[in-house]
């Protein structure tokens, strides 16, 4: 059966490569920063606030925000979610998409969310206050996960029921926007949608098999010819040094040595790269 339409059982996958990394850093940052809350909690509100996303900030040259603020949070819950989803789907998405490709995808994601909330931030839309958490690459996991497995069910743990991964990402966009109205559009929010959007996108421009494969054809073709262009200056620098010294050489279009007694007309020398 083709993995698009496979079933997945959410038990318990396993704990390793770039999402327990990822989840480790994490924990580790909301630790330390539950710890300066608690008892240098002036110092934890400058942490707040040089890393959360503040698109005056980012417009200032706080630029580090567009990534940082996705390693902040605040509500406990917020984060137990976030990491849960990263943990569940995580898993299966790196696996199919390799552990390099995994780290591009989650960092990724929350700099083109932090950037399209600083980009809201230059119309008259509302987008009140600053946004933080690791909620935007969860969404774009979310939505890579279903691009790579549209119309699978998937039997959340420990409901006994199937539910198929569109859904998921419908009732997750349609719960974000309820909040996002009903708390008067902050630009928490606002983020947490970009996300499913950078999970689109991402998808798209560089874990789609088709994409890669043409991005790889093209890096190759320019280094190629690259090559070929280095081969012909140097063929052209030699024929400059031969004649020099009264002796003609030839190449061909390639840059390859033609020897005197070659009178092939296929325009080739005797070794081609």
């Amino acid at each position: 059966m083709s993995p698009r339409n496979s079933s997945f059982e959410m038990g318990l996958p396993p704990f390793r490569g770039a999402v327990r990394q990822i989840i480790i850093a994490s924990l580790s940052i909301y630790v330390l920063l539950l710890l300066f809350r608690g008892f240098e909690p002036n110092l934890a509100n400058e942490i707040y606030a040089i890393a959360m996303l503040d698109p005056a900030a980012v417009r200032a040259g706080w630029v580090w925000q567009l990534l940082t603020y996705g390693f902040i949070h605040a509500d406990p819950l917020n984060f137990v979610l976030s990491m849960l989803g990263v943990y569940f789907l995580g898993a299966a998405v790196e696996e199919r998409t390799g552990r390099w490709a995994f780290y591009g995808l989650y960092l990724g994601s929350t700099v083109i969310a932090g950037i399209a909330g600083t980009l809201l931030s230059l119309t008259p839309i509302p987008h009140a206050g600053a946004a933080y958490s690791a909620g935007a690459a969860a969404d774009a996991i979310l939505m890579v996960f279903y691009l790579q497995n549209r119309g699978a069910p998937i039997m959340m743990f420990p409901l006994p029921i199937q539910i198929p991964v569109g859904y998921i990402v419908i009732f997750s966009g349609a719960i974000e926007t309820a909040y996002l109205f009903y708390y008067g559009f902050p630009l928490f929010y606002w983020v947490l949608l970009f996300g499913l959007g950078a999970g689109y996108f991402w998808y798209i421009a560089f874990l789609r098999r088709g994409a890669s494969v043409g991005l790889s054809e093209r890096v190759y073709g320019l280094k190629n010819a690259y090559y070929r262009w280095k081969r012909r200056r140097a063929a052209r620098k030699f024929q400059v040094y031969m004649r020099k010294h009264d002796r003609n050489v030839y190449f061909d279009e390639y840059g390859n040595y033609k020897p005197p007694d070659d009178k092939r007309d296929d325009g080739r020398g005797g070794w081609v790269n």
